[in-house]
């Protein structure tokens, strides 16, 4: 019996990782892949379980475009789990972009990020306050900030998607909603919808529907905070709300 649970995970992970996430190919998570996980039934805590144990040694080696791969192995054998959606595109962010060249490559990485949590983990979950943030983290602190220095880059290529969106109208590709976008561009005073932190003000603003009291609300409230005074700041006090 073990013999054959090993094999069933063997093959798993082998057709996962035909859909590896490499540096020149950053992917979503197709959807044979969730659907063979579903077939697994019980064997997926499992497979879960090896998964996790193979990600830490991973993790504590550096290996991180590996890691990055078995992260999203995980997140589609425990899709209801928000806290697997965060490290597996956390790893692609923030571990797996710095080790490329150039900011093109970066981005590359940061975007598959970005639909990592926002056309997956948020399809599966749509009311996880805690992928909200993270999201929205992404938006304020790798994209709009200035910590990692090819986040000039960075701006620049969601300023040339979002422009190309808003041209032809076509939100529903950024699973942005132009309702929510008008509520939030009252609420808060914004209107530049190609800034990042203006991305960052609405996906922390969907968050705190979600949200229940505590640590997640206030940590929501504070990534809006923070992402309007940036905003204002570099359009030089023009908006105000």
């Amino acid at each position: 019996m073990k013999k054959a649970v090993a094999i069933v995970i063997l093959s798993v992970l082998a057709v996962a990782s035909q859909f590896a996430l490499s540096a020149k190919r950053p992917v979503k998570s197709p959807a044979v892949e969730e659907g063979i996980f579903a077939a697994l039934g019980g064997l997926r805590s499992i497979v879960a379980e090896i998964v996790w144990f193979r990600a830490d040694r991973l993790q504590e080696e550096g290996r991180y475009v590996e890691l990055a791969q078995l992260a999203h192995a995980l997140a589609l054998a425990e899709p209801h789990t928000p806290e697997v959606w965060s490290y597996a595109s956390w790893n692609l962010a923030y571990n797996v972009s710095v080790m490329m060249q150039t900011g093109e490559d970066r981005w590359r990485w940061v975007e598959a990020a970005m639909s990592l949590l926002r056309d997956d983990g948020l399809r599966i979950n749509p009311s996880s306050a805690e992928l909200y943030r993270e999201l929205a983290w992404l938006f304020e602190l790798k994209i709009g900030a200035d910590l990692d220095d090819a986040a000039p880059v960075y701006r620049r290529k969601w300023r040339e998607i979002v422009t190309d969106v808003e041209r032809r109208g076509a939100w529903e590709e950024l699973s942005m909603n132009p309702m929510v976008m008008n509520e939030i561009e009252a609420v808060y005073g914004i209107s530049d919808r190609a800034d990042a932190m203006y991305s960052a003000i609405y996906w922390a603003h969907l968050g705190l529907k979600h949200a229940k009291k505590g640590v997640d609300a206030r940590m929501l409230e504070t990534i809006v905070r923070q992402a309007v005074v940036i905003y204002r700041r570099r359009k030089g006090g023009a908006e105000n709300g």
